[in-house]
Formats: structure tokens, C-alpha cells, sequence
């Protein structure tokens, strides 16, 4: 029975880090048309290195909600219409297409459609180095 067991754990030991990788991330094409609000395009790994992405439409007046970028970046690239990403503690960005919105790691934030129509943007977070 022992031997058995020294078996079994050796095998394990053996197979588990092989088991425990995922394949590499590949080049793939996505359609971001959806029916959704917010639709998640990137999922980050093993899809990613560590990127996430997706796709947001807001009609005017609606807002994603206050979140924060914990250790992550994020940048969002408007495509249609106009808002303001509202910074925890400080003044609100004031965007409209065909504009890029960057908010560093740690960051609290909402972004809010303050325009009269839909607004549409894609955001895109990645985890940032340590410094």
C-alpha cells in the first residue's frame, strides 16, 4: 500500500505542473456587436497574457457605476457619442468620440454618458507593472 501511494504521489507530482499550464495565448478576431449594455470581449487568461476587454453602450443619462482598476490600467477608446469619466477626488474628464480616456492603477472611477446620444467605447485593462 505504500508503495502504491509513492506512486501515485510521484505521478502526480510529475503530471500536475504540465496539467497546470495553459496554452498560450493565440491571435484571434472578435465581433463586438452585441445586445447587452457591456459585453465582455477579452477575458484575460489563458485567452490573454492578463488583458481584458469589452465593448459598452450607455443611452444618455446611464452610467457603468463606480469600480476602481485595483492593480490594472485601463483605457477606453470612444467610438460614439460623448460623457465624462468621473475620477474619485478629483475633477471629471469631459470626452467625446473619437477620443481615448486613460485611468491609471487604482483608480476609482464611472464613466457617464452625458451626452443626448448613445454613447459606445471600448475599454481595454491590463495589469500594470509594479513600481
Amino acid at each position: 500500500m505504500k508503495r502504491c501511494l509513492t506512486i501515485v504521489t510521484a505521478v502526480y507530482c510529475f503530471l500536475s505542473p504540465i496539467a497546470a499550464q495553459a496554452p498560450p495565448p493565440r491571435a484571434i478576431v472578435l465581433r463586438t456587436a452585441c445586445r447587452g449594455g457591456d459585453c465582455p470581449l477579452l477575458t484575460g487568461p489563458p485567452q490573454t497574457a492578463g488583458m481584458r476587454s469589452g465593448y459598452v453602450r450607455l443611452q444618455p443619462g446611464q452610467s457603468v457605476g463606480w469600480h476602481s482598476t485595483g492593480k490594472n490600467e485601463e483605457s477606453l477608446v470612444i467610438l460614439r457619442g460623448s460623457g465624462t469619466a468621473q475620477i474619485e477626488g478629483a475633477d471629471g474628464l469631459v470626452f467625446q468620440a473619437p477620443q481615448l480616456v486613460y485611468i491609471p492603477p487604482a483608480t476609482r472611477h464611472n464613466v457617464q454618458n452625458t451626452g443626448a446620444e448613445t454613447l459606445e467605447y471600448v475599454y481595454v485593462v491590463a495589469p500594470a507593472p509594479a513600481r
